[in-house]
């Protein structure tokens, strides 16, 4: 599909669920990265078309990271993760700049219909 997917979660699993998901369905070049900073260094050396990212992560959170990701590229495309009951949390994700978010558990066709809705 040649579209580059950055995932960023600090749980392994929820990577691997994820990116499971996305190579089933064709989307071979995912990156990922295990916290906000990480997201922020790896976002500026491979300049993803989208970001799948987790709100809550050590060193630097996912608002922080979005916050780095869209002052150094307001283009970014941006979905926020998070578990039920951070609703601000993703309003906060939302008015900075984030396209969509999706709730964990993740349910895979929510994955799919927000990607392909981002890419085209």
């Amino acid at each position: 599909m040649g579209k580059k997917i950055m995932l960023v979660d600090d749980a392994a699993f929820m990577r691997m669920t994820i990116k499971n998901c996305l190579t089933k369905a064709g989307y071979t070049e995912l990156i990922e990265a295990s916290d906000g900073q990480m997201a922020v260094e790896t976002y500026e050396k491979e300049h993803p078309d989208l970001v799948i990212m987790d709100i809550t992560m050590p060193n630097l959170d996912g608002i922080g990271a979005l916050k780095e990701i869209k002052a150094k590229d307001p283009a970014a495309k941006v979905v926020m993760c998070s578990a039920m009951g951070q609703e601000a949390m993703v309003v906060e994700a939302i008015q900075l700049g984030a396209m969509d978010f999706i709730v964990k558990p993740f349910k895979p066709d929510r994955i799919l219909q927000t990607v392909s809705k981002i890419l085209g």
